[in-house]
Formats: structure tokens, sequence, C-alpha cells
């Protein structure tokens, strides 16, 4: 079967999309009928399976690189692998990302390093790499995963804010310099999503506040999003599929925020 979804021959790379939002947006994709590339860490089992599934169930070609993203030639590699099969990457969503929770002075200098050259390098090289294939064709949407706090801070969190901040500037640099091209560029800034990520960052709160699991979730985590519920993966996804469309062609330069009304306050 063929899909004949509004992306139907086009091809899209999403990092960080053998789980939680990536994948989400990766299966938003694909069902939209574009051709998605997956990226990231995790049992090589599972990955094809989730592989497999998204080329069966939406008629489309699914492919997985376990590119490191903190590495500028496996950056290239995956892209030029790529290119060189599909053309062009037409969707390109940066994704991939890391956190950690410490205070500035007892922060690691390495997971400094790790979280600047993943949730900012990374995008950085993706979207350079890219580009010339996508001004070739004249068309391409190019979506990174930002967070709220791209535009507000929270304590402890000093590399992953500094990092987020970064892809807001890096998002609205290149959106003007691609403006004419046919080209939009995006971020998309959630809130608090419940994903392996967010979990993950709950034990290391715990003890940096002395808190139980129950009050950082409702103290912490909901204390900023007047919802009072977690973001949803498949909302992102939701958003980042309306980016890619028609409609979306004068949406570039924007930092699209779904936060449940934290940065409304």
């Amino acid at each position: 079967m063929s899909n004949s979804g509004h992306l139907a021959g086009k091809t899209a790379l999403v990092t960080g999309s053998t789980s939680g939002i990536g994948l989400a947006i990766a299966t938003a994709l694909a069902g939209a009928g574009a051709n998605v590339i997956l990226n990231g860490f995790g049992d090589a089992g599972q990955i094809e399976a989730i592989r497999a599934k998204l080329a069966s169930e939406n008629g489309v070609e699914a492919r997985y690189f376990g590119a490191d993203m903190t590495k500028e030639t496996d950056i290239a590699a995956m892209i030029s692998a790529v290119e060189a099969e599909f053309g062009a990457i037409d969707v390109l969503v940066n994704n991939a990302g890391v956190q950690h929770v410490a205070p500035i002075d007892e922060f690691p200098v390495d997971k400094w390093n790790l979280i600047l050259a993943l949730n900012l390098s990374a995008a950085f090289h993706a979207i350079r790499l890219a580009l010339p294939a996508m001004k070739k064709k004249g068309w391409g949407r190019i979506i990174s995963t930002a967070s709220a706090h791209a535009l507000v801070a929270s304590p402890y969190k000093v590399a992953y804010v500094a990092a987020k901040h970064g892809i807001a500037g890096l998002t609205k640099t290149v959106a003007l310099e691609v403006a004419q091209a046919g080209i939009t560029v995006n971020a998309i800034c959630p809130g608090y999503v419940w994903t392996p990520l967010v979990e993950k960052q709950i034990p290391d709160t715990m003890k940096a506040r002395g808190m139980t699991e129950e009050q950082v979730k409702k103290d912490v985590l909901l204390a900023a999003q007047p919802t009072k519920e977690f973001v949803t993966t498949e909302e992102i996804a939701g958003l980042a599929l309306f980016l890619t469309t028609d409609a979306a062609r004068n949406i570039t330069g924007a930092l699209q925020v779904i936060d449940g009304g934290w940065t409304a306050a």
C-alpha cells in the first residue's frame, strides 16, 4: 500500500526518535506519508520492531541510523546516507536531548559539554548539512524541539536552559536566512511532558530539593503549569505535523509554545 498523505514522497529525519517525543513525531509524519529516518539509542531488537511497524502500517520507507548526535562525523555520515537514498531530507526534526540537574557550582563540566553538544550543536550541524538539498528543492521544514526553557529558566538546569535558549536563537536566525527559499524553521516549546527524560530526572530533583516523588511531580514539575497536566507526546506530534502543512507556510522563526499556560504567567 502507498500513503497519500500530504507528506507522500517526502523524507523526514527525526533525531532522538527511538522513544518519547521523537517517536511520537516520527509516527505522525509517517502517518502523513513521509519516509522516516529514526535515530537514537536503545535495544536493537526494539528499534527494529518500531522501524518495521512504522513502515508496514503507513506504507512508507523507514530506516534507522544509530548516529551519535554529539559527533559531527556521525551526523554528516547519516545525512549523506539519507540523501544518497532519498535525494533530500524534506523535514528535519532536531529532537535529541539529554538533561542533568545540579547547582552550577556543582555542575559536572562533562555534563555541560554533553548537553550543549547534544541539545544545541547537533541541531546546528544537522541544519547546516541538510539545508543545501532543501534549498535545491525549494521546499523544507526544519523543526527543533526546544522547551518552555527556551523562554524562561528554572534553577539547577543551567546547561539545558542555556542550550534551549540557544535553540531559540538558532531557529530565528536560520528562519531569516531561508525566508525566501520555501523553507520554514520553527521550534516547539513544550512544558513538562511525561517522557523517559522527565522520569529519569525525578530522583536527582528529589535529592537536590529533599522531596518525595509526589512532591516533585506536583510542586516542581507541574507547579508552573496552570493546567496541572503533563503535555502529551501526541499533542506535540500534532503540532509538529501541522508545521509541515501548506497552511503553516507563513509560520517561520516562531517559538511555538505548548506548555499548559506556563509561560503565560
